[in-house]
């Protein structure tokens, strides 16, 4: 919790997460407790932004999902710590 700014703002699953109450739940459900494990396969930095590029496992439920799941982490970074945060999942099969 200490790389997030205390208003920061994540998005994961098309959800908003704003503030250091909403961000460190969401990180104890939804990081810690799924026991996420996260394998960076590329980051990219983009006027500021960084987007880092992510297989990521865990104990949640793969069902329709592609095998690796990747996901886009799009950092804003302020002042060194992240101000926002967005998560998504890039598809290329549509």
């Amino acid at each position: 919790m200490a790389t997030f700014a205390h208003d920061a703002l994540v998005n994961d699953q098309l959800r908003d997460y704003w503030g250091e109450t909403a961000v460190r739940n969401w990180a104890e459900r939804d990081i810690i407790g799924e026991k996420l494990s996260i394998a960076v396969t590329k980051v990219v930095s983009h006027y500021g932004n960084f987007i880092v590029t992510a297989n990521v496992d865990g104990n949640f439920d793969k069902r329709g999902l592609p095998d690796p799941l990747a996901l886009a982490f799009y950092f804003t970074p302020h002042n060194e710590l992240i101000v926002q945060l967005i998560i998504l999942r890039n598809r290329h099969d549509i």
